[in-house]
C-alpha cells in the first residue's frame, strides 16, 4: 500500500491464535506476526498491548518478527484485565490506554488491528476506533486459504464513512427523507423555517432528552410532535406508543389524576386503579401540549417523573416507575410565567434544553402557497373529492392570503378551516371567485378587518393641514400601514407583515427600522400610532 509517513499498527497479543512452539510455529497462521510479512504492508513500528502474565508469549511474537521484518520495531505494552470478557473492564482498560497515547497524526499513520484478542476486545478496539479516541483506520487479517498462499490476506477499513460516496448518498437520501418528512412532505420556502426544521431532524435524531416546542396556537406544533415521534421510531430511538395531552383541560384533583393515576379509593369516585398518562407513555413518548397550564403541584411531580423515572400515583403508598421521553409544546412565554410564580423555575430549566419557535404563519406568507395544496391534498383524502380553484380565483384568494390585511391569527388551524369550507361549497369541485370573495368576507370579519381603507383613520394622528398636504396615493397607503401596527403587538412584527414579501429578497433585513424610517416621513412614530389603538 502506498504511503508517505510511517505506519504504526495497534494491536493485542493473540493469546490463542499468536501462540506457537518450536520451528514447527512457522507453519501456522500467526495474526501479529503474518501482520509484518506482507511485502505490499510495510510496518514501521508494532505496538504490542498484552497482560503481564503472558510476557514470555510477547518476547517470542516479537524475536519472530524481527526475523520477518526487520524494519519493524516493536513496542510493548502492559494491560491488565482480570477478565477478557467483562464489557465494561475491557472497555475501560482500552479507553485508559488509547487516552494516553501519544498519537502525532501529522507524523505518523495508524492502524488499529483487530483479528486478535477475545471478541469483547475486537469490539472495544472498533467502538474507540469509530469514536477516534484511535485516530487511525482498522486493519483486519485472515489465515491463507492454501498453506503456499503465506502470510494470509489483510483488508483495510475507514471509519470516516463521509468518504464513502454511496454511503453518503445513502444518508443525505435519508437525512432529506427526514426533513420531508418533520415538514409533512410539504415543500416550504420560509428560508429561517427550514433552517429551524432542519436543526429540529438533527436533535430528533441524535438525542433522545426532552424538546420545548414554542409559538403561537395554531403553528402546527402537535404535528411536528408527531413527526418527531414517527422520526424516532424509525430510528429506533423509541419502542413504545406517542401519548398525548392538552394541559389546558386538565383542571383540579382530576389532573394529578390524569397524568400520575391513582389508586382504587384514593378519593371519592375512584372505585378502581387508573395508571395514568406518564406510565402509558412508558417506553414512549408523553407530548405534553400548553404544558404552561399545569398547577405547580403537577409541575413538581413531572419534574421528579423527568428526572428519577419515578413519580407517586393519587393515594398510593409507593413509587411507580415509567420511562418515557418528553416532548412539550406552549403558546406562552413561560420565562414570563415563571416571574409571575405561575411556572416552576427548576422544571423549565429541565425542559428547555432544546426550544424551538415555530413561527405564525403571517411571518411565513411564502409558505401559504404549497400549504394550500397539501390542504387540498388532504381534502380529497378525507372526502373522496378532488377540488381546485379556477385561475382566477386561485389568484385572488393568493393576493388575500399573502396580504397585510390577512393576520391569520389562528394560523394554520385558520387556513385549513377556510380551504375546508371553500371546497366544501365548490360547484362540481372548482372554487369559484364568488366564493373566494365570499371566504375572504367572513375572515374579515372574524378578524375584525376593515374590508376598504378609510382616510379618516389618519385624523386622531395628523391634524387637517398636514393630512391635507399628502397625495390621496400615498394618504391610502400611509393609512393601510397604520392599520396593520395597530393590530400587531410589536414593531417588528407589524414590519415583517408590511414587508414579507420584499425581505425574503433580501440578504439581510431590518423590518422594523424601515417601517421607522416610512412613518418619520409623515412625522409619525410608532409610539404615536398605537397610542391611538381603538
Amino acid at each position: 500500500m502506498p504511503k508517505t509517513k510511517p505506519l504504526v499498527v495497534l494491536g493485542l497479543l493473540g493469546t490463542t491464535l499468536d501462540v506457537g512452539k518450536g520451528p514447527r510455529r512457522w507453519e501456522k497462521w500467526r495474526p501479529t506476526v503474518s501482520l509484518c510479512q506482507h511485502e505490499d504492508l510495510v510496518v514501521d513500528r508494532l505496538d504490542l498491548i498484552h497482560a503481564e502474565r503472558v510476557g514470555g508469549l510477547a518476547e517470542m511474537v516479537e524475536a519472530d518478527i524481527a526475523t520477518v521484518s526487520p524494519e519493524t520495531r516493536v513496542r510493548r505494552h502492559i494491560v491488565d484485565m482480570q477478565n477478557a470478557w467483562d464489557f465494561e473492564e475491557v472497555y475501560a482498560a482500552l479507553h485508559e490506554f488509547a487516552s494516553g497515547y501519544p498519537f502525532d497524526t501529522d507524523a505518523e499513520d495508524y492502524l488499529v488491528h483487530i483479528t486478535t484478542g477475545t471478541h469483547v476486545a475486537q469490539i472495544c478496539n472498533f467502538l474507540l476506533t469509530e469514536a477516534r479516541y484511535f485516530p487511525a483506520r482498522i486493519i483486519q487479517t485472515s489465515p491463507p486459504r492454501r498453506a503456499s498462499d503465506k502470510p494470509g490476506t489483510f483488508s483495510i477499513i475507514d471509519l470516516d464513512l463521509s468518504r464513502y460516496d454511496k454511503l453518503a448518498t445513502r444518508f443525505e437520501r435519508e437525512h432529506t427523507d427526514a426533513i420531508a418528512s418533520l415538514k409533512g412532505g410539504i415543500e416550504t420556502r420560509n428560508a429561517s423555517f427550514n433552517q429551524l426544521i432542519e436543526r429540529i431532524e438533527h436533535v430528533a435524531a441524535r438525542s433522545t432528552d426532552p424538546i420545548l416546542l414554542t409559538g403561537p396556537t395554531g403553528a402546527g406544533k402537535s404535528r411536528l410532535a408527531e413527526r418527531i415521534y414517527q422520526l424516532r421510531k424509525h430510528r429506533r430511538l423509541v419502542e413504545g406508543e406517542l401519548v398525548e395531552v392538552n394541559c389546558a383541560t386538565l383542571r383540579g384533583d382530576g389532573a394529578m389524576s390524569t397524568l400520575f393515576g391513582h389508586k382504587k379509593g384514593a378519593f371519592t369516585g375512584a372505585v378502581s386503579d387508573r395508571p395514568g398518562l406518564l406510565r402509558a407513555a412508558h417506553g414512549g413518548m408523553l407530548f405534553l401540549d400548553e404544558i404552561g397550564e399545569l398547577g405547580l403541584d403537577e409541575q413538581a411531580m413531572l419534574l421528579r417523573a423527568i428526572e428519577h423515572k419515578r413519580f407517586l400515583p393519587v393515594g398510593a403508598d409507593a413509587e411507580v416507575a415509567s420511562d418515557f421521553q418528553l416532548l412539550a409544546g406552549t403558546n406562552r412565554d413561560l420565562g414570563a410565567r415563571v416571574r409571575e410564580g405561575c411556572f416552576r423555575e427548576d422544571l423549565l430549566a429541565r425542559i428547555n434544553l432544546w426550544t424551538f419557535d415555530m413561527p405564525a404563519l403571517r411571518d411565513r406568507r411564502e409558505d401559504i402557497e404549497p400549504n394550500i395544496e397539501y390542504e387540498l391534498d388532504r381534502f380529497a383524502r378525507e372526502r373522496g373529492q378532488r377540488v381546485r380553484f379556477s385561475t382566477e380565483a386561485r389568484r385572488r384568494f393568493q393576493a388575500f392570503a399573502t396580504s397585510p390585511e390577512a393576520t391569520w391569527p389562528g394560523n394554520f388551524r385558520d387556513l385549513a378551516a377556510a380551504l375546508t369550507r371553500m371546497a366544501t361549497l365548490a360547484p362540481g369541485g372548482r372554487i369559484t371567485e364568488e366564493i373566494v370573495d365570499e371566504e375572504a368576507a367572513r375572515l374579515r370579519q372574524a378578524w375584525h378587518v376593515p374590508s376598504k381603507v378609510d382616510n379618516g383613520d389618519l385624523s386622531s394622528l395628523m391634524d387637517t393641514k398636514a393630512l391635507a398636504e399628502i397625495d390621496l396615493f400615498d394618504r391610502v397607503q400611509l393609512t393601510a400601514v397604520v392599520g396593520v401596527c395597530q393590530r400587531c403587538s410589536t414593531i417588528s412584527e407589524a414590519g415583517r407583515t408590511l414587508f414579507a414579501v420584499s425581505r425574503a429578497r433580501r440578504s439581510s433585513v431590518n423590518d422594523a427600522d424601515r417601517l421607522r424610517k416610512y412613518l418619520a416621513r409623515f412625522d409619525l412614530t410608532w409610539e404615536l400610532v398605537c397610542a391611538k389603538r381603538g
